[in-house]
Parts: C-alpha cells; sequence; structure tokens
C-alpha cells in the first residue's frame, strides 16, 4: 500500500474530525478561516507531516493552533483522529473560550425562564382577556 505523502486541506480536516463534513471544512478553507504560516489557505491546499495550521472551533470562540501528526484521507475514528494532530494552543486561549461558553450557557439559561420575545398564542388570548391575569400566571411560574 503506498504511503501517503500529502491530501487536500479539506479532506484531512474532514477526516481528522476537526469539521462534522467535507463541505464546512472546505468553507471555512474558502472563507479565509484556516491558516498556515499566517496565510489563508484554499480547499485544494496540500497539507503535509509537520505544517501548523490555525483552525477555528466549531463554535467559532477561538482558534486552534494545530501540528499535523498523520495524514489520512478517509474518516477515520476519534482516537485515531486525535493521534493525527497535536494541539499546541495556548491554556489561556482554553481558559477564556471555557469562560465565554459558560457565560453564554447562563445566557441561554436566563432567555429560557424570562421573556421569550413573541408571546404564544395562549399567552396572546391570557393577555387579551386582561393584563393582570397573564401577569399572574407568570408571577406562579417563578
Amino acid at each position: 500500500m503506498d504511503e501517503i505523502t500529502s491530501v487536500r486541506i479539506d479532506k484531512w480536516l474532514w477526516a481528522v474530525r476537526l469539521f462534522k463534513t467535507r463541505t464546512l471544512a472546505a468553507a471555512a478553507c474558502n472563507n479565509g478561516k484556516v491558516k498556515r504560516a499566517n496565510a489563508s489557505v484554499k480547499a485544494s491546499a496540500k497539507v503535509q507531516i509537520g505544517d501548523h495550521l490555525d483552525v477555528p472551533t466549531h463554535d467559532g470562540l477561538y482558534k486552534r493552533h494545530i501540528e499535523v501528526v498523520g495524514l489520512y484521507d478517509k474518516r477515520v475514528g476519534a482516537p485515531i483522529a486525535q493521534a493525527a494532530y497535536a494541539d499546541h494552543t495556548s491554556a489561556d486561549t482554553l481558559k477564556e473560550a471555557a469562560e465565554k461558553r459558560a457565560a453564554n450557557r447562563e445566557n441561554r439559561l436566563l432567555r429560557k425562564e424570562g421573556d421569550q420575545g413573541r408571546m404564544t398564542k395562549k399567552q396572546m388570548r391570557d393577555w387579551k382577556k386582561g393584563l393582570q391575569s397573564y401577569k399572574r400566571k407568570q408571577e406562579e411560574e417563578l
């Protein structure tokens, strides 16, 4: 079997599970999100062992700084995929991202408990019957 020396970058990002689909990986490359040596790379660019890449996370909170350790052109299992790259992302960046995720989680919980924006049909009927009845129901829920 032939040893792989280079692979398209979009294919490699998908194969090592940094992106869910190859289309998303190609879109990130073509939109300038994936960088090699601080320069944007196209989806068709070749990646080789030893290359250093800056790849955005799925939620876009930070960019991972990774080094290519293994080359795959077909999707592999998670343990093999994690061994295909070395993550050199700084601890400070990871800590900031964890704090942002926690803040986002809190905001989502507050939105669920609080005002949801547009009223549902039931809330609208209650409101039309009398503003006080709608407010009382909200207070009872809290």
